[in-house]
């Protein structure tokens, strides 16, 4: 089947509840890193603001931040923790209109495109039993249309690094081109860097299993070795590798952030051991991507969904969903993200070595087809 982006529904604001309802009630903010009493926090949906009587979207959003007008009429949203003393900050808890706030949860729904509907009202009674075929025929020919015209950014956890399959097959992903960045934390990059080297993942072989005399030492070797090269292309330049997601990720100059953990060993140069300056950098990587897939990682994936809009504006002005993938073998990781508000998120129960097997078999058979 082809790829067909769903088209954006605007709201229709000559209607009376949009030419009748208020501007925005704005305040400073008080202090920095303080927001006023009864900011405005967002969603993932797009949101609209009225201001000077003319409804204005704000382009690039998260979830549970606050909005800030800027003097040239911009509206930027931002962390409360990066607010600014003076900032002038959106008020109002309504978001049909009263507060001259309006949600646009049915943005991409043919139809009542200006719907009124909490935008939580499709939290109760969604399944996790899903069309798993079908999911992935979509994500398929999801990722061949995002190669030429999208951002793909993968969220993983060290689950990978661990089965020999799994890492070939991500590889396949990143050299063909369906891999715009990556983000994970220090155990994924360290124990792939085990395997480019030492062909074993805490200390046992990748293909076999088995385990190799003090190979517990091997992920805390190469750490070591990484720290001593001072940086990772060094280590892999260094040491002539060629083998894994980290080597394909630094062949294909695909940028990787690496977000570190209070149970980290080394670390690795390269992880950001600041937890806010890591939010910040996997904002930076996900700001512009339009599919974002998360792998068995539960709290990578809640911190993505909660910083992924699900729409997106073009240079050309025009408004595309963000398609987010939630990945992971506990349903009670999935069920924790839609409950955090993801609700545009596509949830898939499986253990991720099976997925990344199906989805890359999957594209080299539809790219055979083209190719005939």
């Amino acid at each position: 089947m082809d790829f067909k982006l769903p088209k954006y529904y605007h709201p229709d604001f000559t209607l009376p509840e949009f030419t009748g309802a208020p501007d925005v009630r704005i305040e400073a903010a008080p202090l920095d890193g303080v927001a006023p009493e009864g900011y405005h926090s967002t969603s993932m949906y797009p949101e609209y603001f009225k201001i000077n009587g003319k409804w204005t979207l704000a382009e690039e959003s998260r979830m549970d931040s606050s909005v800030v007008l800027r003097d040239d009429g911009h509206l930027d949203v931002v962390e409360n923790r990066n607010l600014r003393k003076g900032d002038k900050v959106i008020l109002g808890r309504s978001e049909r209109g009263e507060d001259g706030i309006f949600v646009h949860n049915m943005a991409f729904l043919e139809g009542e495109g200006a719907a009124m509907d909490d935008k939580f009202v499709f939290r109760q009674g969604r399944s996790r039993e899903t069309s798993y075929a079908r999911d992935y025929d979509k994500l398929i020919q999801l990722l061949r249309y995002e190669k030429e015209h999208g951002k793909v950014v993968w969220v993983m956890g060290p689950a990978f690094a661990f089965d020999f399959d799994a890492r070939n097959d991500m590889v396949s992903m990143i050299d063909g081109g369906y891999c715009h960045g990556l983000m994970a934390g220090n155990a994924l990059a360290t124990h792939d860097l085990e395997g480019a080297l030492l062909h074993t993942a805490l200390g046992q072989d990748i293909y076999t299993q088995q385990s190799v005399t003090n190979g517990h030492y091997n992920h805390l070797d190469v750490c070591n070795k990484v720290r001593r090269a001072g940086s990772i292309p060094n280590f892999i330049k260094e040491n002539n590798l060629d083998d894994g997601i980290i080597c394909s990720c630094v062949r294909n100059n695909v940028p990787f952030v690496l977000a570190g953990s209070i149970r980290d060993d080394g670390p690795l140069p390269e992880v950001i051991g600041d937890v806010y300056k890591a939010q910040s950098a996997m904002r930076d990587l996900v700001k512009d991507a339009t599919t974002v897939i998360c792998l068995a990682t539960m709290l990578h994936t809640i911190a993505t969904g909660n910083m992924t809009p699900s729409f997106r504006v073009m240079k050309d002005g025009t408004i595309r969903p963000v398609y987010l993938y939630a990945v992971d073998a506990d349903e009670f990781v999935v069920n924790k993200l839609l409950d955090r508000g993801s609700l545009s998120a596509t949830t898939m129960v499986t253990n991720v070595q099976d997925f990344i097997h199906i989805v890359a078999t999957g594209i080299k058979r539809e790219n055979d087809k083209e190719n005939k």
